[in-house]
């Protein structure tokens, strides 16, 4: 059972903010998984930033 009398116009109007919200979001999660798949996370940022790890600073005691 559906609305016998829509205004599409009006419902357009109403409904375009929550649209782009959704919209906005889909495009920050899909922007943040291309980053964790492709690198942007690395587990291994210690071992850029130069600074020695737990086991070289054992080894070298």
């Amino acid at each position: 059972m559906s609305a016998s009398d829509t205004q599409l116009e009006k419902q357009t109007k109403r409904h375009k903010p929550s649209l782009l919200g959704i919209g906005a979001a889909v495009a920050i999660a899909v922007v943040a998984g291309m980053i964790y798949v492709f690198g942007g996370f690395s587990p291994d940022a210690d071992e850029a930033s130069g600074a020695p790890t737990v086991t070289e600073q054992q080894q070298s005691n």
